[in-house]
């Protein structure tokens, strides 16, 4: 496999684009030869499930499009970004208990820890940000 493979997709700020993002990502992850039963593929669609809602409903409209990019670096370190316009970086809100949103951000950083990852964000030449996982590749057998 190369060394570095990349692959992207915009989508409209739309609900039916959530959808989108995770068939997108899981058809990459599978063309990359990654197992369909891979806990890694469920991670990663969850992840960005909620990295797209985020970008669709947290920008307030200010952001008409979002990109959904997927890097896998020597077959050992996969990066997922969700990016959009809005200037707005995701805050850590407190999880009250009749909440009924706003822990999606809590959720990204612990399926991205559990898996021996980590979640961060870089800002967009644009003024926007993206919103990165990096997770190990599976090695195969694992």
């Amino acid at each position: 496999m190369a060394d570095h493979q990349e692959s992207s997709l915009t989508l409209p700020s739309v609900p039916a684009s959530v959808a989108a993002a995770r068939r997108f990502v899981t058809g990459v992850l599978a063309d990359w030869g990654l197992p369909s039963d891979a806990e890694t593929i469920d991670v990663t669609r969850l992840i960005v499930s909620e990295l797209s809602t985020n970008a669709i409903q947290h920008t307030f409209g200010q952001s008409p499009d979002f990109t959904v990019e997927v890097q896998l670096d020597r077959d050992e370190q996969l990066r997922v970004g969700v990016t959009d316009s809005h200037p707005r970086w995701p805050q850590r809100l407190p999880a009250a208990v009749q909440q009924d949103n706003g822990r999606g951000m809590v959720i990204v950083r612990f399926l991205a820890a559990e898996s021996g990852g980590r979640v961060m964000v870089t800002p967009t030449d644009c003024g926007g940000k993206t919103v990165w996982i990096v997770l190990p590749w599976p090695r195969p057998g694992t």
